[in-house]
């Protein structure tokens, strides 16, 4: 049983891993594909916008159809199209192949985590948080080494080789998912319109619309704000709301933010916490390259303090979940949040021993794994079984907003230069975040406790 298990989820590991790897990978390869295709670097840089974007509305897109037709059957499509992409790419003729191949591998990498999940739910009834915490260890280190390893393939192969390295993953997925996942239950034959129907395509391409201006939006933040795009976003969202009360079946149901305010509150603190520790992973190395003056090879030392501790709490806060249950982990993640942003406020930038740095990098680490694995745990509780591939897909698109949100955060502290001062001034602005998301970890414990008393 315990070896069934392990082959399980390492099968669902190994696929939802792609998306974070390729989402971080891809940043060092940057200079290599705009020499080759002669274009600008903004024109260049839309293959990390480009994947944010459709990441974002696919989540929960493919989570619903994989509601709808079977999780072992989107998981599967997931991999052959990331396949698809990793076989294609490399031989693009032109950059808008090139950028439509990356949109390939975005759509299939966003279907397999949602479809992974309500896997894992569906079919490992004990200890899930541990199970969890497994998914959370792959994305913890892809998205740390992902850099790293884009920084090795370019030497070794050039740009095409971080499409290649993604064909061991996903045959080691596909292999062990054809075996190891059980078929997907028998569903009644419909008509490609009747099927249609049920996935709403109208409310879908509202949420698409409203999800890419609203993002279009904040992006615009780095440059000149495109004020348009907002007000589009907001239209589109209220239409999608007006379509979503209205429709007999609809794509999200938005009455559920209402009747689950938990789950709710697991989205909001889970962009709070992608916004506080985005800020940290794009904003250190910038940070230790230009104002402490580090090689690229150091400041990446530097971030495996954060990620390392990261990887190692993430299996031990899911077998503390599973023994008492996420109410406890989500306050002590959230406290950990502000104590190493006092920290890095006091200490970090006076700090000249390396050891004294990678301790309060350990300590920031040790809050994101907590919070990443217990937020992802609430998140599977507060879910109604029969809708867990779209809440899942909502989920990760919080990861995508709070990400984003960093970025505007970033700019605004930063402006023209990285140095100690603005580092400060950053480290001041994450404790406010950490207090807030300790306020809502209070609020969502409290919660938990009454209905728990009630019952």
């Amino acid at each position: 049983m315990k070896k069934n298990r392990a082959l399980f989820l390492t099968a669902v590991a190994s696929g939802t891993m792609l998306n974070p790897l390729n989402s971080s990978m891809i940043s060092l390869a940057l200079i290599s594909i705009q020499k080759d295709f002669h274009l600008s670097f903004t024109t260049v840089s839309w293959l990390i916008s480009s994947f944010y974007l459709a990441s974002a509305v696919a989540q929960p897109v493919t989570g619903k159809i994989g509601d709808l037709i079977g999780r072992k059957k989107t998981f599967i499509a997931g991999l052959v199209l990331v396949a698809l992409s990793a076989f294609t790419a490399p031989f693009s003729t032109s950059f808008l192949m090139l950028l439509f191949m990356r949109l390939i591998q975005s759509i299939g990498s966003s279907a397999i985590y949602p479809s992974g999940v309500s896997l894992i739910r569906d079919n490992i009834k004990e200890r899930q948080a541990s199970a969890l915490s497994v998914l959370s260890i792959f994305a913890s280190a892809m998205t740390a080494l992902g850099p790293t390893l884009g920084g090795f393939l370019i030497v070794w192969g050039d740009w095409p080789a971080i499409f290649w390295v993604n064909v061991p993953f996903i045959l080691l997925s596909l292999l062990l998912g054809w075996y190891m996942f059980p078929k997907d239950p028998p569903k009644e034959k419909e008509s490609i319109r009747e099927f249609l129907s049920h996935l709403d395509l109208l409310g879908i391409g509202f949420f698409a619309g409203g999800m890419v201006f609203l993002l279009w939006f904040l992006l615009s933040f780095e440059s000149k704000i495109h004020y348009l795009s907002g007000i589009a976003g907001v239209l589109f969202f209220l239409l999608f709301v007006w379509r979503e009360l209205h429709v007999k079946v609809p794509f999200i149901d938005v009455r559920i933010f209402k009747t689950h305010r938990r789950l709710s509150w697991v989205y909001l603190q889970f962009i709070v916490l992608n916004i506080f520790f985005y800020c940290l992973f794009f904003g250190l190395p910038l940070y230790f390259q230009d104002a402490m003056h580090l090689s690229v090879e150091k400041s990446g030392l530097y971030m495996l303090f954060m990620s390392a501790m990261s990887i190692i709490i993430s299996p031990i806060t899911g077998k503390w979940i599973d023994k008492t249950g996420v109410k406890k982990p989500i306050v002590v993640g959230a406290l950990l949040s502000i104590v190493g942003a006092v920290f890095l406020s006091v200490f970090f930038i006076k700090s000249t021993y390396w050891w004294q740095i990678g301790l309060i990098l350990a300590l920031l680490g040790l809050s994101y794994g907590i919070g990443n694995v217990v937020l992802q745990v609430a998140m599977l509780k507060e879910s109604p079984k029969e809708i867990l591939g779209t809440t899942s897909g909502l989920f990760q698109t919080c990861r995508y907003l709070g990400s984003i949100l960093s970025s505007i955060v970033l700019g605004l502290v930063f402006g023209t230069e990285v140095s100690p001062q603005k580092m400060e001034i950053l480290g001041g602005v994450l404790i406010c975040i950490g207090v807030v998301s300790f306020i809502m970890s209070l609020w969502f414990a409290r919660i938990k406790m009454k209905r728990v008393h009630v019952g």
